[in-house]
């Protein structure tokens, strides 16, 4: 049996395609939509560049540069909307060091209520890694929950975050319960093991899913004044106190790094696998920004700051005169980034906007494919009415 096309519907097929090839075509398009939009007018939503690696931006006519950042990861994001703005290696996995005490809070803060009194065990302070930060809690000694909080968030103790989670119901359920956390989020780069950052094999994180816990702690009261308090007192035994004071100095401007305006926390870390890391925000008029820095390569031990510092800057100065990258609401948004392995190379590949062909852009390379496409479509069009008169005049 042979099958063919009405004329009809062969020339309608043709010009549909011719015109849609057309209509496709950069002239065109600009004739029917009128001129360019500005470079501060809105553009259609764009795909994510999140998951290539190397730096990823699309600047707007007068944006400002990106300034020189050294950290192997970082990012740059809207708070409120959730835009990223900028960022490289995004998807990055990394060891994660005290940044991870953020997922944590997010995870026990609402299992556990400020106000509940607890005599510390023995048991509790058992197994806390060689060189841990501590703030200074005591077998037989009793605190508040809001006590060992103010000790995660200020002095990155590990000895709070081992009380916390034994009344969490234990230190493997706790790392259980952050994990399905992390994936409730979309923050599909962490692998918890350890719940209070130390070095362990297996555990990483990632720039984009620090970035996601940071604000998400951020929409949570507790969270949000734990992690700006700059100083606090901490319970020593038999009715005395001692001051402890924020280790993040970009928000308190301690050791000779000056404080961020506008600042409102979040967490720094470091350990001597993840180097220096640091998730913050900062808010200026109706804008709230969120950064993550991990692992600066130079500059010494206070770059993490200084590179926070000059993204938070960029980020302002920006508003308005970029386009989005990706958004942190993955798990509304987006599919599983591909694995990035702890020791992936970054590949410096800035991407400006209008965003090139290979990146989701349209250009005259498509076009050409397009038409080419169109034109085989024609040809097998023609055969086949021309194989259909034949039929005809065998009778």
């Amino acid at each position: 049996m042979t099958i063919g096309f009405p004329s009809r519907v062969a020339l309608s097929t043709c010009a549909l395609t011719v015109a849609g090839v057309l209509a496709l075509s950069p002239t065109a398009a600009a004739a029917a939509g009128g001129a360019e939009p500005t470079p501060g007018g809105p553009r259609a939503a764009q795909p994510s560049l999140l998951q290539a690696y190397g730096t990823q931006v699309r600047l707007r006519g007068g944006a400002p540069r990106l300034p020189a950042v050294s950290a192997l990861s970082w990012l740059v994001a809207d708070a409120d909307t959730g835009e990223v703005l900028a960022a490289h290696d995004a998807h990055r996995k990394l060891p994660p060091a005290s940044t991870l005490k953020t997922l944590f809070a997010l995870t026990v803060l609402p299992a556990l209520p400020a106000g509940l009194e607890h005599r510390v065990s023995e048991e509790e302070l058992a197994g806390i890694g060689p060189g841990s930060s501590r703030v200074g809690v005591a077998e037989g000694h009793t605190y508040t929950v809001a006590d060992l909080w103010r000790g995660v968030f200020l002095n990155s103790g590990n000895d709070a975050v081992h009380v916390l989670a034994a009344l969490n119901g234990g230190w493997s359920a706790t790392a259980a319960r952050m994990q399905a956390k992390a994936r409730a989020l979309g923050a599909l780069d962490t692998h918890v093991v350890s719940p209070d950052g130390y070095d362990t094999p297996g555990q990483v994180s990632s720039a984009y899913d620090l970035a996601v816990f940071g604000r998400e702690g951020l929409r949570d009261p507790d969270f949000a004044q734990y992690c700006r308090t700059a100083e606090a007192s901490f319970p020593g035994g038999g009715g005395w106190t001692y001051g402890i004071r924020n280790t993040n100095r970009l928000l308190t401007g301690a050791d000779g790094v000056e404080a961020y305006p506008g600042l409102i926390g979040i967490k720094n870390g470091y350990t001597s696998q993840a180097g220096n890391t640091l998730v913050a925000a900062a808010r200026r008029g109706a804008r709230t920004l969120v950064v993550t820095v991990m692992n600066p390569q130079a500059g010494g031990g206070h770059a993490v700051y200084e590179e926070a510092r000059a993204l938070l800057d960029w980020g302002f100065g920006a508003a308005g005169r970029v386009d989005p990258v990706g958004s942190l609401d993955a798990a509304a948004h987006g599919a599983p980034p591909p694995p990035h392995g702890p020791h992936a190379s970054p590949v410096a590949a800035t991407v400006s906007a209008p965003a090139p062909a290979s990146q989701g852009g349209f250009g005259w390379t498509d076009a050409a494919a397009i038409a080419s496409a169109a034109a085989a479509g024609a040809a097998t069009v023609a055969l086949s009415l021309r194989a259909k008169k034949r039929a005809a005049a065998r009778g």
